[in-house]
């Protein structure tokens, strides 16, 4: 959520609570008409209370920048992928498609490790790939979710 809707949703939500809290601590007689009195309840109130709430909802800013800094080399390494003729692992066994997406046609079953050559072209998380699959090559799309750097350690 955004800094602006938290803060706003913090003090809707304090104005709410000073409301129900005025109408129990304090004498009825105070809300017969509009006062000053009244006015400084609601704007006190909704203050420490909206405040509390913002202290409580609100990210720190080192947790923001971290946050930050730790998903930025995630998403660079993301548009980098994926590299054209570097070998990827199947995780698991996985379905390699004649076009984008699962209503596609399957061209064949790829099983779990087999080894395929990236070649550079995605839509999303599709990835065209080739593979040799029983000693005949095989060219489609897959799901980059089940591929792994081939490197990369097997678990």
């Amino acid at each position: 959520m955004s800094t602006a809707l938290t803060a706003l949703a913090c003090f809707g939500a304090a104005l709410v609570l000073t409301l129900v809290a005025a109408a129990w601590l304090t004498p009825r007689l105070w809300w017969k008409r509009a006062n000053a009195r009244a006015l400084a309840v609601l704007v006190v109130g909704t203050g420490a209370i909206g405040s509390a709430l913002w202290w409580f909802a609100a990210p720190l800013p080192a947790q923001a920048e971290a946050a930050q800094a730790q998903a930025a080399p995630l998403l660079a390494s993301r548009q980098e992928l994926p590299l054209p003729g570097r070998s990827y692992r199947v995780a698991d066994a996985l379905n390699l498609r004649t076009s984008v997406g699962v209503g596609a046609a399957r061209v064949t079953v790829l099983p779990a490790g087999a080894i395929v050559t990236a070649t550079g072209v995605q839509d999303g998380d599709w990835w065209q790939v080739r593979a040799e699959i029983r000693g005949e090559a095989r060219e489609g799309w897959a799901s980059s979710l089940w591929l792994r750097r081939a490197d990369e350690a097997h678990r």
